[in-house]
């Protein structure tokens, strides 16, 4: 069985799984799961108890959940495309290093934000949480803006998952005008190019139902109770 990652929108971060399994290659399908409404389905709910995205089931039938450890899976089944390392060298704790890095502090200094766009909050809690949010938005902006530096990647040379994942959080920023992306040259350069990415073309072209064509082992996507029944039973 081919692996189905199932992808939240709009705009989930699984954005970034979908460019690492069009640039590593390898054989997959899709599965579109709406937010909120789908992700507290008792079908969803099968895959991933907590109720968020994305979602790997491999090819096993095992379901596999959180952004990094499915990145991870992907790239230990796709050293050869030079997305990933082989676990154990210096690269592949640099790549690691800077997925956490991009879990940790690039995307949860988005959390307060999302907080007050999802939920009813008061005029005074609204305007803390936002101000709290920008602090972390910008401080999370600037050090990432220091790290990549002018390498045409974030590790270097080569793209990798890191830079996957990034293009998929990045684009927070126009749901939460708390930065201006210009205001970090570095980070803006990088987003551009991905943004002409092939596999980061297709991602956008998915997630908007729109003709969409793959660069890599794409094979269709499956309706999210289809998808489950390939689950392999605990």
């Amino acid at each position: 069985m081919s692996p189905i990652l199932y992808y939240g929108v709009p705009s989930g971060c699984s954005f970034g799984s979908i460019v690492a399994l069009e640039w590593s290659g390898l054989p997959y399908r899709l599965a579109r799961v709406e937010m909120p409404e789908m992700i507290h389905t008792d079908a969803y709910r099968t895959i991933n108890p907590v109720g968020e995205t994305p979602a790997l089931l491999t090819e096993s039938g095992d379901a596999l959940v959180e952004s990094m450890a499915i990145l991870n899976h992907i790239g230990a089944n796709a050293v050869a495309s030079g997305i990933a390392y082989r676990q154990g060298t210096r690269e592949f704790d640099e790549l690691n290093r800077m997925l956490a890095f991009l879990n940790t502090t690039f995307f949860n200094s988005f959390a307060s934000l999302w907080h007050v766009l999802e939920h009813e909050v008061d005029e005074a809690t609204k305007a803390a949480l936002t101000e709290y949010g920008r602090g972390r938005v910008v401080r999370a902006h600037e050090e990432l803006e220091r790290m990549l530096g002018d390498k045409p990647w974030l590790l270097g040379e080569h793209r990798t998952l890191a830079d996957a994942y990034f293009v998929g959080i990045a684009r927070w920023t126009k749901y939460h005008e708390v930065v201006d992306r210009r205001d970090y040259p570095n980070l803006q350069r990088l987003y551009d190019k991905l943004q002409a990415d092939p596999a980061v073309v297709f991602a956008h072209a998915i997630e908007q139902q729109q003709p969409a064509r793959s660069s890599g082992g794409f094979l269709g996507e499956v309706a999210l109770d289809e998808a489950v029944r390939y689950k392999r039973a605990a």
